[in-house]
């Protein structure tokens, strides 16, 4: 009978898996502030010296569940855009922003990527890490514009700067926000107009 053992490897990665779902569902209900790691460890059926093996602390293990978040919202975001991204460019990068921001006020995301990000990971590794994540998405937008003739020809680098900077400051604004919905619909018509503005 042939058994089934698993690499270090893979328990490994099944182990660091398990930390990081149960980081995201408990930062996400509670925050970063009101988790401890014993729960943490509980909730991923882990022993304690796991999660420090694997992240050095609580900070390490909420750097690794704001990735996962961040990762996730890429993808979908990708994928939303998709075909429309080759056809019209600038529509692709409206639309992304407007999902990007319907994300933002999911609760999960809401809490740990714009209440608990910003002071955990401190102003400017969370400015830096979400640029990482969406910076090369919008730059291709933008990029495909000048290609197809859509927006002028200039750098793009900057351009998705500005762009990257004006999404980060709409979702915050979102963030701050009594009625979520309303402000989302106000800052989207902001930005496509910003994004109207690189048209030729």
């Amino acid at each position: 009978m042939k058994v089934n053992r698993r690499t270090q490897a893979e328990r490994t990665a099944a182990t660091r898996a398990a930390l990081i779902a149960a980081g995201r569902m408990l930062f996400g209900e509670r925050g970063f502030a009101d988790v401890g790691t014993q729960e943490i460890v509980a909730e991923a059926g882990v022993t304690r010296g796991a999660l420090y093996h694997q992240f050095d602390d609580k900070k390490g293990l909420f750097v690794a569940v704001y990735d996962d978040v961040e990762q996730s919202i890429v993808a979908q975001i990708a994928a939303d855009v998709g075909e429309r991204a080759a056809d019209d460019p600038l529509a692709a990068l409206k639309s992304g922003m407007r999902l990007f921001l319907r994300l933002c006020t999911e609760p999960e995301v809401h809490r740990i990527t714009l209440v608990d990000a910003p002071s955990v990971l401190g102003w400017s590794e969370w400015r830096a890490r979400g640029e990482e994540f969406g910076f090369a998405l919008v730059e291709g937008l933008i990029a495909a514009a000048i290609a197809t003739g859509q927006a002028v020809e200039q750098p793009t680098r900057p351009l998705a700067h500005v762009a990257i900077g004006a999404l980060d400051e709409a979702a915050l604004y979102v963030a701050a926000a009594d009625d979520r919905a309303a402000a989302t619909e106000q800052v989207a018509a902001v930005l496509e107009r910003i994004v109207d503005s690189f048209a030729t």
